[in-house]
């Protein structure tokens, strides 16, 4: 499915960035080189107007203008544990890699800093790379979808709204509808009251799963009641099925927003002498090994991955290249069942 179209535009100048900060050219010239010979207002005053303006510094307009950098950076707004610890980012970065490999870009990734997000961005302005790849986005994180506005960017999942400008080019799945499907199986089966251990609710995925649990679960007319909260982590998993037992609720069914967090929530199950699927079935999201090698393995929603990022780094090669494309792609879903429904 497309939508329409986007080209990257034409940036702003110094000069216009110095008259909306009240500064003089010089001192935008100092803040863009990072030079320590700023006062904190009016470094502050030259960075809104950069964010507002969407200014790419000149050295980079430069840079593009002359030669490509020949590299793209993939960047990871989350912390290194848990980019190490998903494979989801392992096989994203694997398609996006494998489309790449037959160019001359080489692929650098990012995994933007927990301290001092900013520091990413700037690097990516600078004209160190002639476009990004963003997994991952959370919706604070409003850096990324400005940027989107002056360099060429694609972004792996719908990035939240943050204001009235043009939506940026991003690859996605239907979360809802897939979640909604995957959920109907647990009540096609029988099961009758039905938790979930929803993503977070920062991230768009994370929402339109719950979103779409819930639209079963009322098309049924069952109780939509039984909702916990993680972070796509197995730990979540686990402490978010610790809250849904503490309610002293019986469930006899349960979607877990992603196979990591089945993994922890069954792990509770477990302990607490509840089998799979006899005293509950579990269906999830992935089909990572998470969901391959669970007791039993799990019935889940298969997004992809590979192909998720193949098709992010295709459409960036085309934008970079100044090329119009769909700022919408939705690449397709399988259900994958198992025995633990």
């Amino acid at each position: 499915m497309t939508t329409e179209l986007h080209a990257p535009g034409s940036a702003p100048t110094l000069e216009m960035v110095a008259a909306l900060a009240g500064v003089s050219r010089s001192t935008v010239s100092r803040v863009v080189n990072d030079s320590p010979k700023v006062t904190p207002e009016a470094l502050a005053a030259v960075r809104a107007a950069i964010d507002q303006l969407g200014y790419v510094p000149n050295r980079a307009a430069r840079s593009l203008a002359s030669r490509r950098t020949q590299a793209i950076a993939l960047v990871i707004p989350e912390n290194t544990a848990k980019f190490f610890a998903d494979p989801y980012f392992a096989s994203v970065i694997q398609g996006a890699a494998m489309r790449l490999s037959a160019t001359d870009y080489t692929l650098t990734l990012l995994i933007a800093s927990e301290t001092d997000p900013e520091k990413t961005r700037r690097y990516l302005q600078a004209g160190n790379v002639d476009g990004a790849l963003i997994l991952s986005h959370h919706s604070d994180d409003r850096s990324y979808v400005a940027l989107s506005r002056t360099m060429p960017v694609v972004f792996g999942g719908r990035p939240a709204r943050h204001d009235d400008g043009p939506d940026p080019v991003y690859v996605d799945v239907d979360n809802s509808s897939a979640a909604r499907a995957v959920t109907e199986l647990l009540i096609h089966g029988g099961r009758k009251r039905i938790a979930t251990v929803a993503g977070p609710g920062d991230m768009t995925a994370g929402l339109d799963r719950l979103e779409g649990w819930r639209a079963a679960l009322t098309e049924a007319g069952l109780p939509t009641d039984l909702v916990e909260h993680g972070d796509f982590t197995p730990a979540s998993g686990a402490v978010a099925m610790e809250r849904l037992l503490a309610r002293g609720e019986p469930f006899d069914g349960l979607f877990a927003a992603s196979a990591q967090m089945a993994d922890g929530a069954l792990s509770v199950l477990r302990d607490r002498g509840l089998e799979v699927p006899r005293d509950v079935g579990v269906v999830t999201f992935d089909d990572d090994y998470f969901a391959q090698r669970a007791t039993p393995p799990l019935t889940t929603v298969d997004q992809e991955e590979g192909e998720v990022g193949r098709t992010m780094a295709e459409l960036l090669l085309r934008l970079i290249d100044g090329e119009e494309v769909p700022r919408v792609t939705m690449m397709p879903t399988a259900l994958v069942r198992r025995a633990s429904e």
